[in-house]
């Protein structure tokens, strides 16, 4: 819809700063901060997240009163010919929900890292990068802001690549640590580069829309799609399948989902910050923002809706053969846009928004609940209660190595517990309303793409289920996990309030109220309305209880004897649990058929075109010019008689020649 440019609430004024209050934090720390010390830079760096919060409070307030929003130009940023395009900000139901979304859990996360880094930076044994973790963590936020807030493709593309950036920054952040004392500057760099192959895509479809409408602001170009429909569906589905390319890189979805996994190497808030409130979530915002052109083009929501089923199965298999805690919810993390990419496809736009608020809550808590138990299982390798530097057993990530962990972290095991419910899909918890709606939406629209999506669901009860039985039960596998004490208040604060969230979210959507629908339905055009199916609903539940329930059988009832026990599963499934294990050995892949070559004709561009032949042009002509200079250079004598007779010389020659002509 056309939003008005008149502000008619004054309270749309105040939008641009949901993006200047982060970056105030950013400028404040980055001039005291070393005077302000770590509580000084946390403070600062979460009240301007949290500030950011309150304005979207208040504009969600606004619109409550004013449902059409508004469009709020800061500035004029291109002007040429007929082509005028401002930094514009849009105020309406789904860009509020989105700043709520991000700026509410980037707060918790930003006050988690007060305690959690403090502990960190002295593991690793840098303090001085606290303020620097800070800055880059309003900066991540500042520039999601942007992307959300946007009213135009471009300034959408600003925000877009900033978080990009910020990931980069962020997953390695402890660049000089990881294999090789190189691992986490690979992983960084992995990320930055797999992300650019998606930012081309998208790059195509914004040049597309620009070229063919004339104009990139949302409302401007939405209002032609159904013209542009009708005379060129083939422009549509180009541009439409183009930004897919885009939703695969930032959304982590197949074939680009590979840097994700890899994003573990930051910081575990980082790994908080990208799964569930800012990177991941822009792609499916992209799309839903969109949603006009996708409805026009019914084959482009096809395959949006196939690869979200595909990427949803794949992810949580590669999740059910991983060891590294963070890793299982990373590919978790996968497996969950998934569904919210297929219910895109599917053309269940509030179903998708509404599990990617939801799982916001309760990826946001698993991942923090994650930092905490690495901090406790840190905590006892300082202490000294480990075995020879250097085994596998030094690694506190490694689920192996821990069990009993409830008995020394029993805050962490209470709200892990609840985050592992919500997201599993167990009632009354916020994931079992939102992943529902999906589900129904797949039952109505493509078959084979539900029975794909209850797959997933089975393997994310099931993986979830492994996962808090051989970290939280069982005996305590090394003297790290014996020693392993609970983390701080500063820690387990966030913990509990986004616990509670992942018990109530459902609330906003619940069967017979659809709060969230009718929120959305001011922005969005409804074209799956929410229903509450009672056999799906139960047959998902079912589904759910039946995976957690085989989790317990195969690793509750015997659970792991020590770090050096074989995986349960390792034995029956054999060869499958190690392609699970080695992520079906994707990565390989792109060695062999992508960088591989790559690497091969870089150098070959680098050795015989570049430093051989155009250098050798190059370097000759140098050579040459300085031979004909060192000739040239036997004239300067330095004595004015000699440049006195050259001089008189060259007259007698001038007046010989002028004689002759004459």
């Amino acid at each position: 819809m056309l939003l008005q440019e008149t502000v008619m609430n004054s309270t749309f004024q105040l939008v641009p700063l949901v993006v200047l209050l982060p970056l105030l934090g950013i400028l404040l720390n980055w001039l005291f901060g070393k005077r302000l010390g770590e509580k000084g830079i946390g403070s600062i760096a979460s009240l301007a997240a949290g500030g950011s919060f309150v304005v979207s409070v208040m504009l969600a307030l606004a619109l409550l009163q004013n449902p059409e929003g508004a469009r709020v130009p800061l500035f004029t940023w291109i002007s040429i010919g007929t082509f005028d395009l401002s930094w514009a900000f849009r105020v309406d139901t789904l860009a509020v929900t989105m700043m709520l979304v991000v700026s509410g859990v980037s707060t918790l996360i930003h006050i988690y890292s007060i305690g959690y880094m403090h502990e960190d930076v002295r593991h690793k044994g840098d303090p001085n990068r606290f303020r620097r973790f800070f800055i880059f963590l309003n900066l991540f936020v500042a520039a999601m802001m942007i992307l959300v807030s946007a009213d135009n493709f471009l300034m959408l593309f600003v925000g877009w690549e900033g978080v990009g950036l910020c990931s980069y920054l962020l997953i390695g952040f402890w660049f000089e640590k990881g294999a090789g004392g190189l691992g986490n500057a690979k992983a960084a760099k992995k990320a930055f580069t797999v992300n650019r192959i998606g930012d081309f895509g998208l790059l195509i479809a914004i040049f597309l829309i620009f070229w063919n409408f004339g104009t990139l602001n949302f409302s401007e170009v939405f209002a032609m799609v159904p013209a542009v429909a009708e005379g060129q569906p083939g422009l549509l589905l180009a541009i439409t399948l183009f930004m897919l390319l885009g939703v695969t890189g930032k959304s982590a979805q197949i074939p680009l989902y590979v840097w994700l996994p890899d994003a573990m190497a930051g910081p575990t808030p980082v790994s908080a910050l990208i799964h569930a409130a800012t990177m991941v979530t822009a792609g499916v915002y992209l799309m839903v923002r969109s949603q006009v052109m996708y409805m026009a083009v019914p084959a482009a929501q096809e395959v949006v809706a196939w690869v979200g089923a595909l990427t949803a199965l794949f992810a949580g298999l590669i999740a059910l053969g991983q060891f590294d805690i963070k890793k299982v919810l990373a590919y978790s993390t996968i497996s969950q846009l998934g569904f919210m990419v297929a219910a895109v496809g599917l053309g269940a736009e509030v179903a998708a928004m509404f599990h990617l608020t939801t799982h916001a809550f309760f990826k946001a808590l698993l991942f923090l609940s994650a930092g905490s138990v690495i901090l406790g299982m840190e905590h006892g390798l300082e202490a000294g209660h480990h075995g020879a530097h250097g085994s596998n057993h030094d690694d506190p990530q490694d689920m192996r190595n821990m069990g009993a962990i409830r008995k020394k972290m029993p805050v962490t095991f209470v709200v892990y517990l609840i985050g592992a419910l919500a997201l599993a899909g167990i009632a009354p918890f916020a994931g079992f309303f939102s992943k529902d709606e999906i589900l129904v939406a797949a039952n109505q629209g493509n078959t084979a793409i539900f029975i794909i999506l209850v797959a997933a669901a089975f393997l994310t009860a099931f993986y979830m289920g492994r996962q808090v039985l051989m970290v939280f039960f069982g005996d305590a596998r090394t003297d790290a996990a014996k020693h392993a004490k609970e983390s701080s208040l500063l820690v387990t604060m966030p913990l509990m309030i986004l616990a509670l969230l992942s018990v109530l979210g459902g609330a906003l959507n619940l069967p017979g109220v659809h709060t969230f629908e009718h929120w959305l339905e001011e922005t969005l055009i409804i074209t799956h309305p929410a229903e509450f199916i009672v056999p799906i609903a139960v047959g998902s539940l079912a589904v759910a209880l039946v995976a957690i329930l085989l989790a317990y059988l195969v690793y509750g009832r015997k659970p792991l004897a020590d770090a050096k026990a074989a995986d349960p599963l390792a034995k029956p499934l054999g060869v499958i649990f190690r392609w699970m294990n080695q992520k079906f050995l994707v990565d390989e892949l792109y060695q062999a058929v992508v960088i591989g070559p790559y690497h091969k004709l870089a150098d070959f561009f680098a050795n015989p075109i570049d430093q051989g032949l155009i250098d050798g042009v190059v370097n000759g002509l140098g050579s040459l010019t300085n031979s004909f200079a060192g000739v040239l250079r036997k004239l300067q004598t330095g004595f004015t008689r000699t440049y006195a007779l050259s001089i008189f010389a060259g007259l007698i020659l001038i007046l010989v020649y002028i004689l002759t002509r004459i």
